[in-house]
């Protein structure tokens, strides 16, 4: 019966988004899967930390979809998610469902859990507020000031918003159950929120695949076309490592060092 009600409910969910303008057609379907299985293996506490999650980053996206528009043309995608970003952002989480519900004696497919969903969620409450900074941002990896919206740059605001997104899934996750006291359980949680968007900035700044598009002399994720219609020219990185894996590379740095932090002070 939970895996029923739990593709139901996410059946409902997503045709809300989707009419909302949060999906794309594929994304919706996508996150039919995703929540479903993490519904059905994982019960209500699993689906309030996923929804958590998705409607913050859905209000944020909406709230200030006019002045990140003007960094558009930076990013791959748009803030309308497709069946990769929504993968990318709840496929591990999925997989950790399943896993817990393999291994119910075990606390750490939850734990674990916690600490994808700190990581993603803190990772765009960074992209989405960081974007208000009034300092220019820097790249992680030099030090070296970098346009608005370039990737592996960071700044101060952005860790601050960082902090707050994976801090609101360790409230919750306190609230509802963590094998350990709230408070070392928050602080967990925003570490491994810290260390997944940490790793987000630097594999952006070192691997993941970058462009150039000649027209606009500008560098972009975008491929093959950036946003004025120009043909875009690798310019770094692996050409298989888009910002989709970036995002899954997050969510399973955010979950392994929830799981380590909980092993040492949990």
């Amino acid at each position: 019966m939970n895996m029923i009600l739990g593709f139901v409910l996410s059946a409902l969910i997503a045709s809300l988004a989707w009419k909302a303008g949060a999906l794309n057609r594929s994304g919706a379907l996508a996150a039919i899967l995703t929540g479903g299985l993490i519904f059905g293996f994982g019960g209500l506490p699993w689906a309030v930390l996923l929804l958590t999650f998705f409607i913050s980053s859905s209000l944020l996206s909406r709230l200030f979809a006019r002045h990140k528009a003007s960094l558009d043309e930076k990013y791959a995608k748009g803030s309308r998610r497709d069946w990769g970003q929504v993968l990318a952002n709840g496929g591990l989480g999925a997989l950790l469902a399943l896993l817990h519900a393999l291994y119910p004696d075990q606390d750490w497919p939850w734990i674990a859990f916690i600490g994808a969903m700190a990581a993603v969620n803190a990772d765009t409450w960074a992209t989405e507020l960081g974007g208000f900074s009034p300092t220019p941002p820097r790249r992680i990896t030099s030090g070296v000031q970098v346009e608005p919206g370039t990737s592996g740059g960071v700044t101060l605001l952005g860790y601050g918003a960082a902090i707050g997104g994976a801090a609101l899934i360790g409230l919750e996750g306190a609230f509802i159950s963590l094998p350990a006291s709230a408070l070392s359980g928050i602080w967990i949680t925003v570490l491994a929120g810290l260390a997944g968007t940490t790793a987000d900035s630097l594999l952006g700044a070192t691997l993941q695949a970058i462009y150039y598009c000649p027209a606009c002399e500008k560098e972009t994720e975008r491929h093959p076309l950036h946003s004025c219609g120009a043909n875009t020219n690798h310019l770094r990185g692996w050409r298989s490592l888009n910002n989709d894996w970036v995002n899954f590379c997050c969510s399973l740095v955010g979950a392994l060092a929830a799981v380590g932090f909980w092993a040492v002070w949990g």
